[in-house]
């Protein structure tokens, strides 16, 4: 899942300035508050990739850090289970003569 966010990472910030460079061919057919609204789009595409980009940036270091805690957690895991196995005495549990 890590990889996938760091690909949409890179991804999502190009597809915004993809997004301008092909409603440019409009540009010329808009007017009014659509226009103004477009125009303030465009001047802040750059930053606005840029946030989106840190953003799943952030998520994705925070997929990688709980990743990492279930790796650990899963290691921790196993290694209790097996001391607590071999301290074990499943001898005493067995019934019937010896």
């Amino acid at each position: 899942m890590s990889r996938k966010t760091s690909t949409g990472t890179e991804d999502l910030g190009g597809l915004v300035q993809r997004l301008v460079a092909a409603a440019e061919p409009l540009e010329g057919k808009m007017s009014g508050a659509g226009k103004q609204m477009f125009d303030s789009f465009k001047a802040n595409v750059d930053s606005i990739a840029a946030d989106l980009n840190a953003g799943l940036a952030a998520i994705n270091q925070g997929q990688s850090g709980m990743d990492a805690a279930f790796r650990t957690g899963d290691t921790e895991m196993a290694d209790t289970a097996r001391k607590n196995t071999a301290a074990a005495d499943f001898d005493g549990a067995k019934f019937g003569k010896r």
